[in-house]
């Protein structure tokens, strides 16, 4: 049976459903999974399709994060329906340009699309809606208010979430709590040791425990584990460290621009603060801490090189595989606040006794089909099964995927400690991290306009400039902050401001 037409969606997933409860028992353990999870898109549903003769083209990130995993589901579901499935990888770098310029030259040449969701201000006018069966199936329905939001552009979902993604701290908890690494910190000080609350102590707390071998392996270990290669999300890195500085609870209307006069903000003293702390942090990194990606980063510190690390799940992750040597010896905080906090309508620092925080929603992998794409019913069978719970739960687990939480269930700590053999001490500091960001009304999302990929290269290349001792920090976000200007005047004030006002209602909470 062939299915070419997303009209009768509803009552052919329907039909797939009947046939999997028929068939229920079906042992699909050779791909990997536990158990398969009833529903529309479940390895039985799925295996009920039959697309044979038919080929199914993605796109997606280079191997392994988020690559690694289209690949696995992509034989899978070629296997399940006999369809040809063509995958196509392709290095953060370059993959923004290798998804618009087809779509600009008027080709279709990708039915599915993997890519990082700050892109949709460019992107949404190619995409095709999510079809309300789609919406509707359990694991949909499950995903959190957050990413849900994310997937949106307006009223309409254009995303379809695979992946929940934010920055947060992660640290050594075997380390923090030894007592020789106590008091050599002690020693070298004068304070005690503690997770860090300001980004002021993460960069003290790295540079005491760098250049030594602190964890008796025979190696030097390092305090801190960063993204800091230019084109691969070092960007992400910055606003982390930025974010509490010049993100002031009592100020709303925008971080990156005052919604009102669209003046940029990104060389505010606050962000000015953030990239010196930066800058500070670099003389304590590891050899060739300087050029280091994301794959670095979830291998130095997943890999048990460093103390501390602060972006995505997957260095936690990593570390908490059934082969990792520090596999239960971790644990999550927030990312470090700021005491002081620039406020842009007095034009002064606002002084806070607890550090203000200002958790970042950082933009996350998605996915989407084209508008163009012939296969549309095919291309959203596949994404409904790339992310069906059995799948999910399998990915979860592999810090390499780049898969991170971002449906109810995830947050459920028996999942963790009960279904993957996690400390259950460790798992509280988890999720009520990841949890907690849900509920913040001081939060900083990317920025998600048109022209975004433009606006992060600027920003990026002027905080390497100032990583390298190039500029200084204040100068390089001059210039950063003088070239957000010309686009935004290339591409439309207002068709950037408007597009900002969603962002601005997701940080604010509204």
């Amino acid at each position: 049976m062939k299915f070419g037409r997303l009209a009768c969606l509803a009552s052919l997933l329907a039909m797939t459903t009947s046939s999997s409860a028929l068939a229920q028992g079906a042992d699909y353990s050779r791909f990997g999974i536990d158990q398969d999870v009833p529903g529309a898109c479940s390895y039985e549903a799925i295996d009920a399709k039959d697309y044979s003769g038919r080929q199914l083209n993605i796109i997606t990130h280079a191997v392994p994060v988020i690559g690694e995993p289209t690949d696995l589901h992509a034989t899978q579901f070629a296997e399940l329906t006999g369809a040809k499935v063509n995958v196509v990888h392709v290095p953060f770098g370059d993959l923004f340009q290798r998804i618009l310029i087809p779509f600009q030259t008027g080709q279709n040449a990708y039915d599915v699309l993997f890519y990082g969701s700050l892109w949709i201000g460019d992107l949404n006018p190619f995409l095709a809606p999510v079809p309300e069966a789609y919406q509707n199936v359990s694991g949909m329905q499950d995903v959190t208010r957050n990413y849900i939001d994310v997937a949106k552009w307006g009223d309409t979902m254009v995303q379809y979430p695979v992946d929940g993604d934010r920055h947060y701290l992660k640290y050594r908890s075997d380390i923090f709590s030894n007592a020789e690494a106590q008091a050599r910190y002690k020693d070298a000080t004068g304070k005690d040791l503690s997770v860090p609350e300001t980004w002021e102590d993460y960069n003290e707390i790295a540079r005491v425990f760098s250049g030594w071998d602190w964890d008796g392996d025979g190696n030097a270990n390092y305090g801190s584990a960063e993204v800091t290669k230019r084109d691969d999300l070092m960007f992400s890195a910055f606003i982390s460290r930025a974010a509490p500085y010049a993100r002031n609870p009592n100020v709303k209307g925008g971080f990156f621009f005052d919604l009102e006069t669209m003046e940029p903000q990104v060389n505010n003293p606050g962000f000015v603060k953030g990239l010196e702390l930066f800058v500070d942090a670099s003389k304590d990194w590891a050899p060739g801490g300087a050029s280091w990606g994301l794959g670095d980063e979830i291998f130095a510190f997943g890999g048990g090189q460093t103390l501390m690390s602060y972006s995505w799940d997957d260095a936690f992750v990593q570390a908490q595989q059934e082969d990792s040597a520090i596999r239960n010896h971790v644990a999550a905080a927030p990312l470090p606040g700021a005491r002081d906090v620039w406020n842009r309508k007095t034009g002064k620092w606002d002084h806070f006794d607890e550090p203000s925080r200002a958790p970042y929603i950082t933009w996350g992998w998605t996915s989407a089909v084209s508008n163009r794409s012939t296969s549309q019913d095919m291309a959203f069978d596949y994404l409904c099964f790339f992310s069906n719970e059995a799948n999910t739960q399998h990915d979860l687990q592999v810090g390499r995927f780049g898969v991170n939480p971002y449906r109810k269930a995830h947050f459920d700590p028996s999942l963790w400690t009960d279904k993957m053999g996690w400390d259950a001490a460790l798992t509280d500091t988890y999720v009520k991290t990841l949890a907690g960001m849900d509920e913040s009304q001081n939060r900083v999302f990317d920025l998600r306009v048109p022209g975004v990929s433009q606006f992060m290269t600027s920003l990026a290349t002027g905080v390497a400039a100032a990583l390298a001792g190039q500029q200084t920090p204040q100068d390089a976000l001059d210039g950063v902050a003088a070239e957000w200007k010309s686009i935004v005047e290339r591409i439309g004030v207002d068709n950037v401001r408007d597009a900002y006002a969603r962002v601005v209602a997701l940080e604010d909470n509204l």
